[in-house]
């Protein structure tokens, strides 16, 4: 008997190329926010007291620039996760079809 498969071909497919692309795009968001980015300074989640507090903004911002590029690299490995499950899903869909039955 082969491995059972959670779903068709299809969906299978098209969630291991969306979660390549999503590795690739999350990696590269990752690497850019924890090399702080000037660019990506408009997407921080930047409260409001850390802008009055004026002793350490700049220690502030890169701390959460790290914390944001830390979050990318969490979600690129849960998308590497949900790539190895569709790439199974592929797998096992391709031996079906060639199973006698």
């Amino acid at each position: 008997m082969a491995g059972a498969s959670c779903c068709g071909p299809k969906l299978a497919a098209c969630g291991l190329v969306l979660s390549i692309w999503a590795v690739i795009m999350l990696a590269m968001l990752g690497i850019f926010f924890t090399t702080h980015s000037a660019t990506l300074f408009e997407d921080l989640p930047i409260p409001e007291d850390y802008m009055h507090n004026k002793s350490n903004v700049l220690q502030n911002v890169y701390d959460l620039y790290n914390k944001v590029g830390y979050n990318c690299f969490i979600a690129a490995g849960i998308y590497v996760v949900i790539g190895i499950v569709s790439f199974y899903n592929v797998r096992m869909n391709k031996r079906n079809e060639y199973l006698v039955r």
